[in-house]
């Protein structure tokens, strides 16, 4: 709220100090080159999604899929170093409802799991897009990333199996 109020104020009061402006100009700079490092979430047909940092994607299942199970109970996860092609099955997610097994996005290598869901599976639950995501993973093909749907297309695609 204060730097929204200073975003405010800030060019009223720059001719009085020099360092409000150079502090509005860092802000709109970093802000910049974040939105380029960060990838928006893309989800497959399947219900995973990624995001892409730096080269790396953190992938988890999506909030449509984690409600379909209900409570999940154990994770089976690969381990670090295993080479992915897009859709090859990595694991399985099981729950009190039923087991669903896990589909890679992209191709690449396993670079880190989330090692909390093996003490606390229930994390896919309870924050499936943030503590809850299962693996990390290079991204061999960059394009690919381009063939998943955006939260919006996602969005229309749950709306249509619902249907």
């Amino acid at each position: 709220m204060a730097w929204r109020a200073l975003r405010l104020v800030g060019p009223v009061l720059a001719p009085l100090c020099p360092r409000l402006s150079s502090l509005r100009v860092l802000s709109a700079r970093r802000l910049t080159t974040s939105s380029l490092v960060l990838s928006a979430r893309k989800f497959t047909d399947k219900h995973e999604w990624i995001t892409v940092e730096n080269g790396i994607g953190t992938v988890g299942i999506s909030n449509f899929a984690q409600e379909a199970l209900g409570d999940v109970v154990y994770c089976s996860l690969p381990e670090i170093g295993t080479k992915l092609s897009k859709h090859d099955e990595f694991g399985a997610l099981e729950s009190v409802k039923a087991a669903s097994e896990l589909y890679s996005p992209l191709s690449g290598e396993v670079t880190e799991i989330n090692a909390a869901l093996a003490d606390n599976p229930g994390l896919v639950n309870k924050s499936c897009y943030q503590d809850g995501w299962l693996i990390k993973m290079t991204v061999e093909n960059p394009a690919e990333l381009d063939e998943l749907m955006s939260e919006d297309a996602y969005e229309k695609y749950i709306k249509s199996i619902e249907d």
